[in-house]
């Protein structure tokens, strides 16, 4: 594989590169919960389970789909015989997360591993310690068993950089997995482990749990610690990245984020806000509101930009929307129609945010080893201008997003609305190298609000899920993105769906996408 290049975002395989490499038969496509009840009716021997199982499917998966960056057999292996030993000394299981496998994004520092960030500068960078999150899952009993790959600059929808190559889609080894975290949807989707550990700025752990068929959670900022992870923006927070799960369940989000948050981690990281995980009930009176498209083309400068930016969704997104819509009624719960609120007025502000200082940081770290720039690097610097703001002018667009944050806030409450259920992505999947808009989960990154993503039950159907070629497209960004809807290309993929709650309601969020799921899977 050139890992030069970005592979061309129409250009098709072999029949044989469509296929899906997901078993149908898994030990580790089980929730948390799950795997240790039978840890501890086993006598609580966790050393074949989390060591021996998970790495035969990381052999087989990972040559084909491309998505480890390091496998930790030996430190595994090593992780889960003290496991054993502890369990057989104590009869108590260490923590929380005893003898659960799970994987973690590579630009989260591990202490004595090289932790690169899609940065080829940067492959001599050796962390001293672990990152916060890495120390506290060790401590919970955690079996950390693989790294996983990230795109160049952490700015891509997708999962392709100059060290490790591109990464794909183990349902259907054309499509991209998504990215940032693209090697977390695929270690969590491809059940090589429970759960998975990513960041999100843009849509990075949402839209590779929607497009590997698993379930993720963007958290809200300042909830979970992200001390000693790699980047080179250090001290940007207009726009806040977030450290988040991906999960076989929404129980497995759940118990990481109770984990995480168990720990105190803001006693360390005193950024942190000091707010522990809440035990929250949640009923069938909630009101969720639906929303179908992005909105209406609006014209905003900010600075002096003229953006167009709302594309409708493909058709199997929107049949899954109605599916599901028309479950949660039948189940007695309050559904109503979300008009997506100035959504391009959001995305005006959140891309000039991005990159407030223009490209340049990336450029010159890029000109430290002479890589070159990969499209969606291109693409994504192409959201701001090239200069940097002024700080006049950051302090300008901070203040218009939180007005935007009031306003958001106050229009669910005045409607009544409680959670919004919407799109993760424009469709179900996109070609490699083809992930290019993100204003369906972006947008919740500038309003800062919690976002689940879960499966709705529904796949691609190319015998029902037609490409309606009377649609007139909106703009040419709507054009583009109808375009490449392909049923037959994309028959099979899985449709996740995503819930987004209000500001700090993340166990809300949770609760209520456990409910959702709970009715979707009743028969």
């Amino acid at each position: 594989m050139d890992k030069g290049k970005g592979l061309p975002s129409q250009t098709r395989g072999p029949d044989q590169d469509r296929q899906s490499i997901i078993s149908p038969v898994s030990s580790l496509g089980s929730s948390m919960a799950r795997i240790q009840r039978v840890l501890v009716g086993g006598g609580g021997r966790c050393q074949q389970i989390s060591a021996i199982t998970s790495a035969c499917r990381l052999f087989r998966t990972a040559p084909k789909t491309n998505f480890a960056t390091e496998i930790l057999a030996g430190e595994a292996l090593e992780t889960a015989q003290e496991l054993d030993a502890y369990y057989q000394e104590t009869g108590q299981l260490r923590g929380p997360l005893h003898g659960i496998p799970v994987s973690v994004k590579e630009h989260i520092g591990m202490g004595g591993h090289i932790t690169h960030a899609g940065f080829v500068s940067k492959v001599t960078n050796v962390p001293l310690e672990d990152a916060l999150s890495i120390r506290i899952l060790k401590k919970a009993g955690a079996v950390i068993h693989v790294r996983t790959n990230q795109p160049q600059s952490l700015m891509h929808l997708d999962c392709n950089n100059n060290i490790t190559g591109a990464t794909r889609n183990p349902h259907n080894l054309l499509c991209s997995p998504g990215g940032s975290s693209g090697g977390e949807g695929v270690s969590v989707g491809a059940r090589c482990s429970v759960i998975g550990v990513g960041s999100d700025i843009g849509g990075s752990i949402r839209v590779p749990a929607a497009f590997n068929g698993c379930y993720g959670l963007r958290p809200t900022a300042l909830r979970v610690p992200s001390l000693g992870n790699v980047g080179i923006t250090s001290g940007q927070e207009s726009i806040r990245g977030v450290v988040g799960p991906l999960g076989q369940s929404v129980d497995d989000l759940g118990l990481f984020m109770s984990t995480m948050l168990g720990a105190e981690p803001w006693d360390i990281e005193t950024a942190l806000v000091p707010v522990p995980w809440r035990e929250v009930g949640i009923g069938n009176d909630i009101t969720i509101g639906v929303m179908l498209d992005d909105g209406h083309v609006h014209h905003y400068s900010l600075p002096p930009r003229v953006l167009h930016v709302v594309v409708k969704p493909h058709p199997p997104v929107l049949r899954a929307l109605c599916a599901v819509m028309g479950k949660l009624k039948e189940a007695g719960i309050n559904v109503v129609d979300w008009k997506a609120y100035d959504h391009a007025r959001g995305w005006d502000i959140v891309s000039a945010l991005y990159f407030p200082q223009g490209p340049k940081p990336y450029l010159d770290t890029f000109a430290e080893s002479g890589e070159p720039t990969l499209a969606l690097t291109q693409h994504a610097f192409n959201f701001s201008r090239p200069e940097p703001l002024s700080v006049a002018e950051n302090w300008d667009l901070n203040y218009k997003r939180e007005a935007y944050r009031r306003e958001y806030h106050a229009l669910m409450k005045r409607l009544g609305v409680d959670l919004i259920l919407c799109p993760a992505y424009v469709g179900a999947g996109v070609l490699q190298g083809g992930a290019e808009y993100w204003n369906y989960t972006a947008i919740w990154n500038v309003l800062d609000q919690p976002a689940a993503i879960l499966p709705s039950g529904l796949r691609v159907d190319k015998s029902v899920d037609r490409l309606d070629e009377g649609y007139e497209p909106r703009n040419p960004d709507d054009e583009k993105e109808w375009r490449a809807y392909d049923p037959e290309l994309f028959d099979g993929m899985p449709i996740c769906l995503q819930l987004v709650g209000r500001r700090f309601q993340d166990e809300e969020v949770l609760q209520a996408a456990k409910l959702v799921d709970q009715v979707l899977k009743k028969k």
